[in-house]
């Protein structure tokens, strides 16, 4: 039987009726006062529940009006500059001790922390044979679908898999924040080996070793990195590893979760929303702009060029034509994100390292004049500032990741921030999230099919 594709006529003539029939008046939407995206007008987020697990500020009230601030990062009401300050001033990777904060509400004493450790390490098995039937097998470019694949068919090796007691879902949890480092760096390989050719090499990883020594070790042949390699990395995961109730991915966990379903499918279906390019896919779309920025931009030192540039980009003439600067701006901060400020400290760190201060300043130029730029060109009702997304493509192409890697990695941080809300929402929420949709259909009479 031949197979269907894209551009059968038949798809081609069925999809137009798709587009005729589902194309609703935009009208209607401010008519109806509707919450496209679940924001406002103004662009803030609709209430829709309460977390204990992480906060954003980004603005402060002062005689009834809403001033902007720099934005600041709390995991469980500690703020992320000083748990970063704090690991920085230790001269230790600190993302375990993150997770479990995100998880416990309370940061580990050093024996918690070990004892921690040893945990996640007798949690990080793959099933028998795992690695060869699943992994290897039918691998792909897409890194997301192959941890979610992974994800899902981990629930089948499961003896316990739809017990929503919390020392159930707890252990879940824990297994496949331990698993992920090793299906994110397992499922590349193959599929290096498989479709570029490369030598299959499978490291085990490490016991007890840090996260992001795990990333780096399992990925490398050699497993050899450098000290502030893996401290930039740490620092990465850390960054990520939880960003509110409101994005979009944690919001799926939560919305998934309410139907009652299990870890495994909760968690795969964050893997499908951050996948998207709005959501995980961004440090790929500043990459691709910096890209084409450095190939076009002659004088990497010339603001005037460089400005000249981004208006090009801002007025659709260049990069793809969408008019957006990619890693500036972002949907809740304004002044500035917070994870953007303390990153880039260290961003200068390893760009040093790696001989490449002149791309790092051709970086630091476009975060001071592309605010300015697009200040000129738009009506904005806040500020835009570069967000973390700017700087993370940039490390991670400076520590030699393959860029099929950059969004698995943020998974990497972000399922810490998924489990901690998953448990939350069991604990507290026993309604399934079910919001509203308004009809717009015209009620229309059946036809006979011998009548139409």
């Amino acid at each position: 039987m031949s197979q269907i594709h894209t551009n059968d006529k038949r798809i081609q003539a069925l999809a137009n009726g798709c587009i005729a029939k589902g194309d609703i008046d935009k009208a209607l939407y401010q008519q109806y006062n509707v919450n496209i995206g679940l924001r406002d007008l103004n662009g803030k987020g609709v209430l829709t529940g309460l977390t204990d697990v992480s906060e954003i500020r980004q603005n402060k009230i002062v005689d009834g009006k809403t001033i902007p601030t720099d934005g600041k990062l709390f995991y469980r009401g500690i703020n992320i500059e000083d748990i970063i300050a704090g690991c920085s001033r230790d001269n230790r990777l600190g993302f375990e001790e993150v997770v479990y904060l995100l998880l416990f509400g309370k940061l580990p004493n050093k024996q918690e922390l070990e004892d921690f450790m040893v945990l996640l390490s007798d949690s990080r098995v793959l099933p028998k044979h795992f690695v060869r039937d699943v992994i290897l097998k039918a691998s792909g470019k897409d890194m997301m679908t192959a941890l979610a694949k992974a994800v899902l068919t981990l629930a089948s090796y499961d003896h316990d898999v739809m017990n929503l007691n919390i020392d159930n879902v707890l252990r879940q949890c824990l297994k496949l924040i331990s698993l992920f480092p090793l299906l994110t760096v397992y499922s590349y390989q193959a599929y290096n080996h498989y479709t570029n050719g490369e030598s299959l090499f499978i490291h085990n990883p490490e016991r007890c070793a840090p996260t992001a020594e795990i990333l780096l070790s399992t990925l490398r042949e050699n497993r050899q990195f450098t000290e502030l390699e893996a401290k930039v990395l740490d620092m990465a995961l850390i960054l990520h590893a939880e960003h509110g109730g409101g994005n979009n991915s944690t919001f799926t966990t939560c919305v998934v979760t309410s139907s009652g379903t299990d870890t495994y499918s909760a968690i795969a279906a964050a893997l499908c929303s951050l996948k998207g390019p709005k959501h995980g896919g961004a440090n790929l779309r500043v990459m691709g702009m910096m890209n084409e920025i450095k190939y076009n931009v002659k004088d990497w030192t010339d603001d005037e060029e460089i400005a000249a540039y981004l208006n090009r980009i801002l007025n659709k003439d260049a990069y793809d034509h969408s008019g957006l600067i990619y890693g500036i701006g972002h949907a809740v901060y304004s002044i500035s994100d917070p994870r953007a400020r303390v990153f880039k400290g260290f961003v200068e760190q390893l760009a040093e390292e790696k001989g490449v201060m002149d791309e790092y300043g051709l970086y630091s130029r476009i975060e001071r004049l592309a605010p300015l730029i697009i200040a000129e060109h738009r009506k904005m009702y806040k500020g835009v500032s570069a967000n973390v997304d700017f700087y993370s493509g940039f490390v991670y192409k400076m520590l030699g990741l393959p860029e099929e890697l950059y969004t698995p990695i943020f998974a990497v941080a972000r399922i810490a921030g998924w489990s901690a809300h998953r448990i939350e929402e069991l604990l507290n929420v026993k309604k399934i999230i079910r919001p509203a949709y308004m009809s717009v259909c015209k009620e229309t009479p059946y036809v006979n099919l011998g009548d139409r």
